[in-house]
């Protein structure tokens, strides 16, 4: 009986022990180390699993030569970069690895909301470039955090753990997610929005936990951002498309928003022309000081790392053997 192949198209380059040791003799792994689809396509026709994680995209381009492909798995949470409607005509299987770094994500979230919160970073950020007087009121409007709202969208996996995080920090915590069950809220001891308006009124630290999809593209908006209160915070760990960072630095400029902590970038990395990331690199600019930019790291730690890459080839092992795959997206 001839191997399997299995193609690893970017972000994982060799060593691949963890994936020869789960596939054993099942398979040969092959890393693609690719930067765009242009360099996966003709790669990847005769693979019969691929695995995908955030650097590149899979679209009809690419998916369309796989005449072998059983299953596409997707090693991360977010699927928007799969085009997952197309691979279904084709027979084949899309998955992610929904539950690999959920407490690490919210506790990105939450380090970003306190550094922003209680002016550590614009102490920092300040002070390094010996700016104002050595003393707590060069950034003088620090309110308690206890008492203040943390307003999630998409009270997911990941939005729970954060939600919770918050709540142990005497936060009261309200979510909008119109795909939540009733009772939910009851059950861990948050308070559900029935809009999306009426969460931004309350909310003093926005923090949007959902997937990419038409709905949630820039939810986070000049609208969106208008209707928080003076002074509030953004934070956005979840897909880069979900916020318009321009938005976000219009609300900086006008003073409307005090700050916000951004994990993630609709391009990435980003050129250096935008002028999102212009101001933020001015020291001039107030964004300089009030926002932090993080190069998507937020899921980043050596365990979860590992358990993303051991959940997603256990997947594609499990299919290859014949058995069903699992969290299927399509």
């Amino acid at each position: 009986m001839s191997r399997f192949k299995v193609v690893v198209t970017d972000f994982l380059t060799e060593p691949l022990d963890r994936e020869r040791e789960i596939l054993g003799d099942l398979a040969d792994v092959v890393a693609l180390g690719a930067l765009s689809e242009d360099e996966v396509v003709g790669q990847v026709a005769d693979a019969d699993a691929v695995l995908l994680y955030h650097l590149i995209s899979l679209t009809e381009k690419s998916i369309s030569t796989m005449s072998n492909c059983r299953l596409i798995v997707r090693a991360g949470v977010g699927y928007d970069n799969v085009d997952w409607r197309f691979a279904r005509e084709r027979g084949i299987d899309v998955c992610n690895v929904p539950d690999y770094g959920t407490e690490d994500v919210a506790d990105s979230a939450i380090g970003l909301m306190l550094s922003l919160t209680r002016g550590i970073h614009y102490h920092n950020s300040r002070q390094r470039r010996s700016l104002g007087e050595w003393g707590y009121t060069a950034y003088p409007k620090v309110p308690r955090l206890r008492g203040r709202t943390f307003g999630v969208i998409g009270l997911g996996r990941i939005g729970t753990a954060a939600a919770l995080r918050a709540k142990a920090l005497g936060m009261n915590v309200a979510f909008y997610d119109p795909y939540v069950r009733d009772g939910t809220d009851k059950a861990i001891g948050v308070k559900r929005a029935e809009s999306l308006e009426a969460l931004l009124g309350q909310t003093y630290v926005l923090s949007p936990h959902c997937p990419l999809t038409p709905d949630t593209k820039h939810i986070v908006n000049d609208a969106t951002i208008s209707r928080l209160p003076e002074g509030a915070y953004v934070v956005n760990t979840s897909r880069g498309g979900v916020m318009d960072v321009n938005a976000v630095l219009r609300g900086i400029e006008s003073g409307h928003l005090a700050g916000a902590g951004i994990d993630v970038l609709e391009t990435e990395p980003p050129t250096g022309s935008e002028a999102f990331i212009r101001a933020w690199r001015d020291p001039e600019h107030p964004a300089h000081d009030r926002i932090i930019v993080n190069p998507h790291c937020a899921f980043y730690c050596e365990e979860g790392l590992t358990e993303m890459r051991v959940k997603a080839v256990e997947n594609v092992a499990r299919v290859l053997r014949g058995e069903v795959a699992r969290n299927k997206v399509n």
